[in-house]
């Protein structure tokens, strides 16, 4: 396993969801436009705002998950699970690179659910 592209891919993916996040927190928290008059456009403006506070959460989520993720890197701790301690396998990690559980934990957590 490639640590050095897994961080360098977290970092970009960080970079990327700092924007993001503060796009959204643009467009949540300083709308200039003049609350609408009309009920039916204040529903869709309602609508729209629990869309973007939905984004906006998954977006903080996700970050806190690569940040984690490059913390682990650094303290030599990346690539074990979090619960078990056994190692997370190369696949799970590619294809989810800020993980903190094995396969048979992240089920088994699922499966408590």
């Amino acid at each position: 396993m490639d640590i050095q592209a897994i961080e360098a891919e977290l970092k970009q993916k960080r970079n990327e969801l700092l924007l993001r996040a503060e796009r959204l927190h643009r467009d949540v928290h300083h709308r200039d436009e003049p609350i609408e008059k009309d009920f039916a456009e204040q529903a869709v403006e309602l609508e729209n705002l629990e869309v973007l506070l939905e984004l906006d959460r998954e977006t903080r989520l996700e970050l806190r998950n690569v940040l984690e993720a490059l913390t682990r890197i650094e303290d030599d701790e990346y690539g074990t699970c979090q619960t078990c301690g056994n190692p997370i396998a190369d696949a799970r990690l590619k294809a989810l690179p800020y993980t903190q559980s094995c396969i048979r934990c992240a089920s088994a957590l699922e499966n408590a659910r």
